[in-house]
């Protein structure tokens, strides 16, 4: 989900309610004179027509257009400084200046060998309307029409031409081939494409590892860690000593457990009970303590603050910190004695907080549960530590009651998962579902997380607040509900927006109602679009969705690097240490936090699209129902039945003139009136199916083929 600014440029997904035309012919331009020409820092996002949009953090409602002729040979994702130089209307325009930092490192496409000179032309993703040179000596046995990865050797920013096409100009562009109509047309132009090499082929067998490397490195992400992070890593032995054993509660007689996906590797949070003899319990939410084995600007901090994030993929984890760290030392693995950081609560059956304590702890994992375990275990009241088991689901569901009731809204999203043979092929997909053991889980971090939140709020230094990384949410903008509470009129639903309490009451109403229904998801998705995106900062303004006017992330600190900055500041505190990061410092680390998450997010949701893909080859030529997910200009994205697989019907196909209304989200045949609308439901047909481009081509059917 993209941030509200993205919202209002562009539509951040089809189906979204903003899908402003772009247009690189636009009238004649106001140029400024160059003493009033502001530069600025930002992104290149390309278009299809070969003109990009800079977009800039600190101009977040207004991108500079930057024709293609202006783009100095930058590319999409590029970091890059951009001084305004022209005015049309509303819309600054300006050319590239420098291109700071490169934002993609290899490109997968096809590649075109021709007589003294081959070319890649990358899929229409990349957003590039050049193709990439590639010398016939680097082409690494590659054939016309292969599925290439090619890596940019030289940019070509002073607008060098290869002898060997000096010649032939213009041959590429002639030489398009049917099979690769899809392709956005591109074309090699005089001085402006970049030269490259083949770094692989991609065949059927290497297609899974190509994918997995490409997602990463498209989002940002390096594959490696430096030899120094690793070594860092690898230079504690894990021992636990006498002398840290006597800064720490230890809690390793107590009951401790916990509760993780069957295939986890690194548990960084457990759960301790024990029966108070006032008749309370006492309930301990223990974190690992990744910092203190990664102290402040050490390597390993250093890495991590930048990487920020731990990225999920279908098949496969890359790791904010070495598996030395992630995996062994700082994982809760049972058996075992373990360095943690807790938040400790005495509480009573029905979720009221006694007391609490927060510090570093010592713990013995008594028992690992998988999730399908502890639900077994909740569900008969029979086996390892029921009777524990039992308990705390009681006060988690007094907990998630009480937190409704005070405006936390229930995204209960349905997420798909894939079952994988030994090869990595997906087998099946099966919708995740959330149970009490899942719940339970998330009941108590909650807890934990606004526990902390509030008590570092509370704390000064020299009379000012202690920076630390609040998890933020803001209130939803009032025009996207609207837009929602539009499209939801037609399955006879709406919101009350009149205040924000009385929002998130009905919208929770309203997910009840469609529960179990077909609309249920796409009215889902767009309810989450019309919300804010959560964000890390120092300036706390409250978390909306969860209905809590304090939180923030303490509970992950193996997977998420705001939890490292959270303990640390929660240890100094502690330790009456003060304030350990300067305001200006924590916001920047927030910052770049949060811009990792959104990565980490595209290159997950990438990598389900890449699986669904590949999963419904095997279904070419079959027929399906769906539900229209998505309506733009170019296209219907519809939601496969039953495993959500999504699909393109392309404009083109439905074989008359057809028009888009950007404010209903409709497309209407011309001639005949019939019309195509979001949640509705067709029949259709899987005609082809791209894995590598993560596409899959629908051709709609009448509804009773």
């Amino acid at each position: 989900m993209k941030s509200n600014s993205n919202k209002k440029r562009r539509s951040a997904r089809p189906g979204t309610a903003d899908t402003r035309k772009r247009n690189s012919k636009a009238a004649p331009a106001k140029r400024f004179a160059t003493a009033s020409a502001k530069v600025y820092q930002g992104k290149v996002e390309m278009t299809r027509s070969g003109s990009a949009y800079i977009i800039c953090e600190n101009r977040p409602d207004n991108d500079i257009l930057v024709r293609f002729s202006d783009l100095n040979g930058a590319l999409n994702n590029d970091k890059v400084s951009v001084k305004v130089t022209r005015k049309n209307g509303s819309r600054e325009e300006g050319v590239i200046m420098k291109v700071n930092e490169r934002g993609t490192k290899l490109f997968m496409g096809t590649i075109h060998v021709k007589k003294i000179f081959a070319f890649v032309l990358p899929d229409r993703r990349y957003g590039m309307v050049t193709d990439i040179f590639i010398p016939l000596k680097d082409i690494k046995g590659a054939k016309d029409g292969d599925r290439v990865l090619c890596a940019i050797t030289d940019y070509n920013d002073k607008g060098y031409v290869p002898a060997e096409v000096k010649e032939s100009f213009g041959l590429p562009q002639a030489a398009r081939s049917k099979k690769n109509k899809q392709e956005p047309k591109a074309e090699f132009r005089k001085g402006r494409n970049p030269i490259g090499i083949i770094t692989e082929i991609i065949s059927e067998e290497s297609l899974n590892r190509v994918m997995w490397q490409t997602i990463l490195l498209d989002n940002g992400f390096e594959l490696e860690f430096p030899k120094e992070v690793l070594d860092e890593a690898h230079s504690y032995d894990g021992k636990i000593t006498a002398e840290e054993e006597k800064k720490r509660r230890d809690f390793r007689s107590i009951t401790t457990f916990t509760i993780d996906p069957v295939d986890a590797k690194d548990f960084d949070d457990a759960l301790s009970f024990q029966h108070l003899p006032n008749g309370n319990y006492e309930v301990g939410i223990h974190i690992a303590d990744v910092s203190f084995y990664m102290p402040v600007n050490s390597e390993l901090d250093k890495f991590a603050a930048l990487r920020a994030t731990s990225v999920y993929l279908v098949d496969g984890t890359l790791p904010m910190l070495p598996e030395r760290l992630s995996n062994e030392l700082c994982s809760l693995r049972p058996n075992e004695d373990k360095y943690c950081f807790a938040a400790v609560f005495e509480l009573d059956s029905k979720g009221k907080i006694y007391n609490e304590w927060f510090g570093r702890t010592l713990i013995h994992s008594k028992r690992r549960f998988a999730y399908e375990e502890a639900q077994e275990v909740i569900e008969t009241g029979v086996g390892d530590l029921a009777d524990e088991l039992g308990i705390l689901n009681r006060i988690a569901h007094a907990l998630r009651e009480d937190r409704f009731k005070k405006g936390s809204i229930n995204f209960d999203t349905v997420e798909p998962r894939f079952k994988l043979d030994e090869n990595g092929q997906p087998t099946a997909i099966v919708l995740k579902e959330r149970k009490d053991a899942h719940l339970l889980i998330e009941d108590y971090m909650l807890l934990a997380n606004r526990r902390v939140a509030f008590f570092l709020s509370k704390k000064t230094f020299k009379s000012r607040p202690i920076p630390f990384p609040y998890r933020v949410h803001d209130l939803p903008d009032l025009e996207k509900l609207r837009s929602f509470n539009q499209f939801a009129h037609q399955f006879g639903l709406k919101i009350d927006i009149s205040k924000p309490d009385k929002i998130a009451k009905s919208f929770n109403e309203m997910l009840v109602k469609i529960k179990g229904h077909s609309e249920e998801n796409i009215l889902m998705s767009l309810g989450i679009r019309s919300m804010a995106k959560a964000i890390y900062t120092t300036k706390n303004i409250g978390h909306y969705g969860l209905g809590f006017d304090f939180y923030c992330h303490f509970t992950s600190p193996i997977r998420r690097y705001p939890d490292v900055l959270t303990h640390r500041v929660l240890a100094a505190v502690l330790e009456n240490e003060g304030s350990l990061y300067a305001e200006a410092v924590m916001e920047n680390l927030c910052k770049i936090s949060s811009e990792q998450e959104r990565k980490a997010a595209t290159a997950e949701r990438d990598s389900i699209k890449f699986m669904q893909a590949l999963f419904m080859k095997k279904h070419i030529g079959e027929k399906f129902d769906g539900v229209i997910s998505g309506i733009t200009n170019f296209g219907m994205f519809v939601e496969i039945q039953p495993d959500k697989c999504e699909g393109m019907i392309p404009v083109k196909s439905l074989g008359e003139s057809v028009e888009y209304d950007e404010n209903s989200m409709t497309l209407y045949r011309r001639y005949t009136g019939q019309s195509y609308t979001l949640g509705q439901k067709v029949r259709v047909l899987i005609k082809d199916v791209s894995p590598d481009r993560r596409e899959i081509d629908l051709v709609l059917l009448d509804e009773d083929a």
